[in-house]
This record gives C-alpha cells, sequence and structure tokens, in this order.
C-alpha cells in the first residue's frame, strides 16, 4: 500500500512536470509563431499577456522598455496607474537579477512582489514587474523558481521588439535614402546644363556638397546677345531644408528674369528676392547672394553683393574684390539700402564666385583655408583656361585639408571675359 502510495505521488509529481514542461514548451512556440509569422509589436504584446495573465495567474504586471533614447511602458494590467509613478533611473535601473520586493523604500515598488530585469551586455533593455500571484489554471504558482522561465519569455519578446524596431528603421533609413537621391538628381536640374565659352565669355563651375543635396547655388542666365545675369547664393544651414529653401528662391529667381528682366533693375531683383526668402524661410534662415549683370558691348558689370563671400577680380597681377551691396537676403524684414556698384571690366579679366565652404575649410591644425591662398592660387594660374583654374583651386583645398573631412558645402563659378 505503501509503495503503491509512493508510485503515484512520483507519477503525480511526473505529471506536474510534463504539464509544466509542455505548458514552456507551448508559450515558447506561441511567442515564437507570432513572431515568425511578422504580428506586430502589439500582438506579440497580446500573447505575453495572455500566457502571464489569463495561464500563469499574475493579476499585476507592468513592462518596461528601452529603445536606446527613452524608458516607456510598453505593457501593464492591474497596476491602478502604478506605471506613472514609478522612476526607472531611480528606482529600478540599479536592479541587475531577479529580485524579491520585501521591503522597497519606493512605496509604489512595495505594491508588486517581484522585478525581473532583461539585460544584454550590461546594459538594460527592459524591466517586468509582476505582483499578486496566484494559482493559474495549469496550477502554476509563478514562485521565484518558474522567474527564470518568465525572465526567458520576457527576453524573447522584448529582443523581437527590438528586432522589430530595427527592421522599421533600416526600412526608413533605405526609403530616405531614395528619397534624398531622387532630391540629389532634381536639385543637380536647378544648375545651368551648359555654361558658354565662346570669344566674349567664358564660364565653369563646379559644386560639391557635404552631403546628398546641399543649399549653395550658381547660375548663368543669357538675357539676349549681349547681355548675361549670373549669381551664386548660399542659404545658412544645410541639408534637405536649405536645399529645400534654395529650390524656392532659384525658381523665383528665373521667374523673375524670365518674365521682368527688361523692367526690372538689380536693386528691384533683390529687393523681391529678399520677400521670397522671408515668406518662404519665416525668419528661420538667410540667404547670402551676388549677382551681376554683365554687358559684352561696353564690358561693363554691374552687381549687388547681398551679405556673401566677396567675389574677387584679377588681372593676373592685381586683384579686386566685389563688397558693394546690402545685407543677406531674408535677414530683415525690409533691406534699409542697397549699393548698385557698376565697374568697368578689361579684357581677359578673371571673376571668381565662390561660398564659404572654401575659404572656411579647415586643415587638422584648425587653420582656415581663407581668401588670401585663394587669390594666390587664381593668380599662379591666372593664365590656364577657368575650368583648369577652379581644378587648381579644389587641388589646393584636397592639400590644404588633408585627411580632414569636408564640413560645408562648396559652390565655385569663374569667368573669364574675352
Amino acid at each position: 500500500m505503501r509503495i503503491l502510495k509512493m508510485a503515484e505521488k512520483k507519477t503525480s509529481k511526473l505529471v506536474a512536470n510534463l504539464e509544466l514542461n509542455e505548458f514552456k514548451l507551448n508559450s515558447l512556440l506561441e511567442i515564437t509563431k507570432g513572431i515568425n509569422n511578422n504580428a506586430s509589436i502589439q500582438n506579440i504584446l497580446k500573447i505575453f499577456e495572455y500566457i502571464i495573465r489569463e495561464q500563469l495567474g499574475v493579476s499585476k504586471l507592468i513592462l518596461y522598455a528601452y529603445d536606446h533614447v527613452n524608458w516607456s511602458c510598453i505593457l501593464h494590467f492591474g497596476s491602478k496607474g502604478l506605471n506613472k509613478k514609478i522612476h526607472i533611473d531611480n528606482d529600478l535601473i540599479h536592479i541587475r537579477e531577479i529580485t524579491v520586493i520585501e521591503s522597497s523604500s519606493q512605496e509604489t515598488l512595495n505594491s508588486f512582489d517581484i522585478v525581473i530585469p532583461i539585460i544584454h551586455k550590461k546594459t538594460p533593455l527592459a524591466y517586468l514587474l509582476i505582483g499578486e500571484l496566484n494559482d493559474g489554471p495549469i496550477k502554476i504558482n509563478p514562485s521565484i523558481k518558474h522567474m527564470s522561465f518568465i525572465q526567458t519569455l520576457t527576453n524573447i519578446v522584448i529582443v523581437a521588439i527590438e528586432n522589430k524596431r530595427f527592421s522599421k528603421a533600416l526600412v526608413e533609413q533605405e526609403i530616405q535614402k531614395k528619397e534624398m537621391a531622387v532630391a540629389a538628381e532634381m536639385q543637380k536640374l536647378l544648375f545651368p546644363t551648359e555654361l558658354p565659352s565662346n570669344n566674349r565669355i567664358e564660364v565653369a563651375a563646379r559644386y560639391e556638397t557635404k552631403h546628398l543635396v546641399g543649399g549653395d547655388y550658381y547660375d548663368f542666365i543669357p538675357l539676349n546677345n549681349e547681355e548675361y545675369l549670373f549669381c551664386i547664393a548660399d542659404v545658412s544651414g544645410k541639408g534637405v531644408s536649405a536645399a529645400l529653401l534654395m529650390s524656392n528662391f532659384q525658381a523665383k529667381l528665373r521667374a523673375n528674369v524670365k518674365y521682368n528682366h527688361k523692367n526690372m533693375s538689380l536693386k528691384d531683383l533683390v529687393y523681391e528676392l529678399n520677400d521670397d526668402v522671408n515668406n518662404a524661410a519665416k525668419g528661420e534662415k538667410f540667404i547670402t547672394f551676388f549677382v551681376g549683370h554683365y554687358n559684352c558691348e561696353n564690358m561693363t558689370l554691374q552687381y549687388i553683393n547681398a551679405g556673401h563671400n566677396y567675389p574677387i577680380l584679377c588681372n593676373g597681377t592685381e586683384s579686386k574684390f566685389l563688397n558693394s551691396g546690402c545685407i543677406g537676403l531674408g535677414m530683415l524684414e525690409k533691406i534699409p539700402s542697397i549699393k548698385v556698384e557698376k565697374i568697368h571690366i578689361d579684357k581677359n579679366d578673371v571673376l571668381i564666385c565662390y561660398t564659404d565652404g572654401i575659404v572656411e575649410l579647415e586643415n587638422p591644425h584648425g587653420e582656415a583655408f581663407e581668401t588670401e591662398n585663394l587669390v594666390a592660387v587664381v593668380q599662379e594660374n591666372f593664365n590656364l583656361s577657368v575650368q583648369e583654374i577652379d581644378n587648381k583651386i579644389f587641388d589646393a583645398l584636397n592639400i590644404f585639408k588633408k585627411q580632414n573631412e569636408i564640413m560645408d558645402d562648396t559652390a565655385l563659378m569663374s569667368c573669364r571675359f574675352l
């Protein structure tokens, strides 16, 4: 009889263990099935909640997760708002192993029985707080001996959520990359596809961006057989927002030149463009701008420099800076005054227009390239074609910066008057 009772007891214990193992296996299968079927984070958490709440008999739970920026509560039940009162950095961050809460100085933690941390490479990824433990339908009381299983289950869920967030981030990055590539191709359309090279004027230009799109811009627009309008501009800031503002600026400039150039002076054009920049940027950005109107017949150049780096007019031995004009566009709602300068151009003069990315480029010692070096390169290579002069300037920049990266967009436009 005694042997029979012992056998029944062993059998009962064996059955209980089998039921427990079967439950654990089915729970793991249920979670992994949801993950493999690409279930949403919400659905994965619903499966997890069902296992913990309905099958393990946990009546109170809070699950916090870290997204590598902030902590947030991703699941809670029975907590009656306690999830908003617990501060991870103060209350939980020091916990590194499964901990039974017997008496805590933090009153909110005393409402729970156990804290289960999820740690990866010494970094906490999640904290699971559970309380009010009851016998579940399969007669498993989630006491401390079963916490390692709950920890494993929680770890699987957190890793799945991490992977989903990572995959989503990769998809978003890929979309952004494609959008940026399209934006870069569209931005290329803003620049003139052909620059004049004839018996009156020779023009070359080069543009390099820090990112796929940038905020520098140059243009060269024939007005008729005798006259050209050309410009160079630089938006404050970098990246997409700068590129969008410059795209808008280019469209406005082109529209004004196309439809109004016969009746619009350079001064009127700058006033109009200042209004356009203010309307588009709302005071958050401004544009430095140099615009010139060249007449080939009488070899005169009218220009306005609106806060831009001074273009350099060279004759092979001397250099002159074109600095007359006004403040940058969008700096003030109304430009106080504009000075239009008119100068005579000598045959074979070279004009170098550039953005601050050239003269502010730094070497490893933190020294800037500066305008003096730019003038020296131009004078030294004055007899070359303007395309070759541009190339020599960029060669000098690369030698100067050494291993340093280009930190700003860089635009360069050179004109030789013949």
